[in-house]
């Protein structure tokens, strides 16, 4: 059998395909279009413009599907289209356009399906995983491989980017705006999940620290198969690139060669990661490329019972 997942994020809109056979899934393609579906919220609603932008890249994804024989395919969206004012109205309208239906998951549940996806990958019994999207920023603390408390921050990497950066890369004015409501985002965290009795490793999922990952290699000279960052370079990596000047071309060539559709919101994404991953004692964080959409397949429609 095989599965298409369709996860309109607020940032971007990916499309996987899972090959499912005796209870087991496994990814056989994967699209992505960077829409970004957070920048089309204006006063806390969603324009029909940035509803247009979503239907085109999902109607593409549908008739791929389709020409392929695909029927099993199912949709779902996050923080953008969840948070904004005129959600039912903007989601009916995307459902008309598209002809699909398309489910509307809770942070709490975004946290979960986070975690669900991950915990496949993860070696360590205790942690914590971090998911930073367009608009919102999932986090779960885990131990003994189960869910003990999770926590989801009505901020991400896009939205940061639009509020507060008027460039391409952040000055040290706008950095310094960003890092501020990024450690109140971490003080929220810090009362939901405790001040951290030891350092962790944390687990990264999403664009923002496979982005990051990239670039960290780059500028380390790190191995391809290493999925490991410690957190006490991010200050440097950051330096390199917030300024009131153009980078260095050296600095410029990585960040293009890592990141190029994610260069206007790497470094407002960095920063909050940053700030959440000092405020939980971690010293560490390896990026996992399964999360929220592989998550929501084993529990879904796999039936899997969450941990």
């Amino acid at each position: 059998m095989l599965q298409a997942m369709i996860d309109i994020g607020s940032n971007t809109i990916r499309m996987a395909v899972y090959e499912i056979k005796d209870g087991h899934a496994t990814q056989v393609m994967k699209q992505k279009h960077a829409v970004g579906l957070a920048a089309y919220v204006k006063d806390g609603r969603m324009r029909a413009k940035g509803i247009e932008k979503a239907a085109e890249a999902v109607c593409e994804y549908r008739d791929f599907l389709a020409g392929l024989g695909i029927t099993a395919v199912e949709a779902f969206t996050t923080a953008a289209l969840r948070n904004a004012e005129n959600s039912i109205e903007a989601v009916a309208l995307l459902e008309e356009l598209t002809g699909l239906p398309i489910r509307v998951i809770s942070g709490e549940d975004e946290a979960a399906f986070d975690f669900a996806g991950a915990i496949h990958d993860l070696e360590w019994d205790r942690g914590v995983i971090l998911d930073i999207g367009g608009a919102s920023a999932q986090a779960v603390l885990y131990r003994e491989r189960r869910v003990e408390k999770k926590a989801s921050l009505p901020l991400g990497s896009l939205s940061l980017r639009t509020q507060y950066v008027r460039g391409l890369l952040p000055t040290t004015a706008e950095a310094s705006a960003i890092r501020e409501e990024a450690a109140d985002a971490a003080g929220i965290l810090l009362e939901v999940f405790g001040a951290p009795e030891m350092a962790v490793t944390a687990c990264g999922i999403g664009g923002t620290f496979k982005s990051a990952l990239a670039l960290y290699r780059l500028l380390y000279d790190r191995p391809e198969d290493d999925v490991r960052m410690e957190t006490s370079r991010f200050d440097a990596m950051l330096g390199r690139y917030i300024s009131d000047a153009p980078p260095a071309e050296h600095d410029t060539v990585l960040l293009m060669r890592a990141a190029p559709d994610r260069i206007h919101t790497l470094l407002p994404g960095l920063i909050l990661a940053d700030e959440l991953l000092h405020a939980l004692g971690c010293d560490a964080v390896e990026y996992s490329d399964s999360g929220v959409r592989e998550g929501y397949l084993y529990s879904e429609i796999l039936g899997h019972k969450l941990p």
